[in-house]
């Protein structure tokens, strides 16, 4: 699948937002931890894409009830939905200057995950850090998607092209207006 940026200025990929809150005191406390032991963009991404995946539940599989949707919160509180944890990952990259994109896939509802840039490299990858439910294998790869989730066409599952430089409204309002993970259940987009 090709990958389409739907904004061309490879800047927008880096820009801090009010979801993508880069600049914000505690994800630069997480972008220094990380890079203590990243001797380069390369292994800076791998670290980053760890983290996110291996110490922040999935509130849903953690039956953590709290809804956060931005990145520092998401880093604070230490829980959100595939949405919100790709805002945190996307703003670890984008504080650190490797440009990412927020992308998606549709099953029952819309799925986030993420997509990055390395220097060298023609072509975005896309990276999923949605760790936790048993069965789920997503790994940093820059070779091959490993993603945690495989859509199936005959499904009418849906591997969306676009790599959103912001988080898609429907997604961004959804978190927004849920007071709890009972009321985002019932909010999650099931299109884009």
């Amino acid at each position: 699948m090709e990958l389409i940026q739907n904004v061309p200025d490879l800047a927008a990929y880096l820009a801090a937002d009010d979801a993508i809150d880069h600049e914000h005191p505690v994800v630069r406390r997480t972008v220094a931890t990380l890079s203590a032991d990243a001797s380069d963009a390369y292994a800076y991404a791998e670290a980053a894409f760890t983290f996110v995946r291996d110490a922040i539940p999935h509130s849903v599989d953690s039956g953590d009830p709290r809804v956060t949707w931005r990145a520092s919160d998401v880093l604070e509180t230490r829980t959100g939905i595939c949405y919100a944890t790709s805002h945190a990952l996307v703003a670890l990259l984008c504080a650190r200057g490797v440009p990412a994109a927020l992308c998606y896939q549709k099953f029952e509802a819309v799925h986030g995950l993420i997509a990055l840039k390395l220097p060298g490299r023609e072509r975005w990858v896309r990276q999923d850090a949605r760790g936790g439910e048993a069965g789920v294998g997503a790994q940093f790869r820059l070779d091959r998607e490993r993603l945690a989730f495989t859509v199936r066409p005959e499904s009418n599952e849906v591997d969306y092209p676009v790599l959103f430089a912001e988080p898609h409204p429907a997604v961004l309002q959804c978190l927004r207006d849920a007071v709890d993970q009972r009321r985002l259940a019932q909010l999650l987009p099931t299109a884009l």
